[in-house]
């Protein structure tokens, strides 16, 4: 996929192919990490799902961290989750899990979740992106002042590609994020 640490995102609606074997797939690629994105599923699909999803990530050595459901590690006794910042903020870290993402869209957000548990930060979008049409990316000048402002990996999210990836960690970054190109590789 990427020469530099790369964050594999979930999105099944972009998959060309059976969701199950594009996750194969990706997996192959040795990931940093296999975010559960699938924004639109219940609890109850979602659950479902992840119990898909997580041993192919543990046969492959990736951790699957699972998305937008507080619930998730302690129903599911996973312990990689991302939040959204909203989340964190309502829910804090929820006890026995080992590693927790957070979604960030300002310095002040990194800071506060950074001091909130965070161990790692998805800062976008940064580059422009189809998955958010219309609305402008922040650049690599926020990326950059979010990495300066914590002491946690930051990942940068939005519009990542094979040429743009160099820069987002030229400005700080620890790795990337990358939804499109992993849900059609």
């Amino acid at each position: 996929m990427f020469t530099c640490k790369t964050i594999a995102v979930t999105h099944r609606k972009l998959c060309t192919r059976p969701f199950l074997e594009q996750i194969g797939r990706v997996l192959a690629q040795q990931p940093e990490g296999l975010i559960l994105r699938e924004k639109d599923l219940s609890w109850e699909d979602y659950a479902a799902l992840a119990k898909q999803v997580i041993p192919l990530c543990q046969r492959a050595g990736v951790p699957c961290y699972l998305n937008g459901f507080p619930q998730a590690g302690t129903e599911l006794g996973h312990p990689y989750l991302q939040f959204s910042f909203p989340l964190l903020t309502e829910f804090g870290r929820p006890q026995g899990i080992q590693q927790l993402g957070v979604s960030v869209h300002s310095v002040e957000q990194a800071v506060r979740a950074q001091k909130l548990g965070a161990d790692f930060l998805i800062a976008g979008h940064i580059f422009p992106t189809d998955c958010k049409p219309g609305l402008p990316p922040r650049g690599l000048e926020f990326l950059g002042q979010v990495c300066r402002a914590v002491t946690i990996p930051v990942y940068a999210i939005g519009g990542i590609t094979p040429e743009n990836a160099p820069l987002a960690i030229k400005a700080g970054a620890e790795g990337v994020c990358i939804m499109s190109g992993a849900m059609k590789l």
